[in-house]
């Protein structure tokens, strides 16, 4: 077989392996209620001179 050739018969026989028996976690089971703060400690100027120090 050439490069990109394949047999025709294995993709016709392929299963899939799912081993789905209960424990995955739902859509629900992953919801937050809580908060996020942050804190910044540098002043807005100073954050733009890193940044553009870092592109340069």
């Amino acid at each position: 077989m050439g490069f990109g050739s394949y047999d025709e018969s294995e993709q016709e026989n392929q299963q899939v392996d799912s081993d789905l028996d209960g424990d995955t976690v739902g859509g629900g089971d992953a919801d937050h209620d809580g908060d996020v703060e942050f804190e910044f400690d540098s002043s807005n100027d100073e954050l733009l001179d890193k940044l553009e120090e870092m592109k340069d």
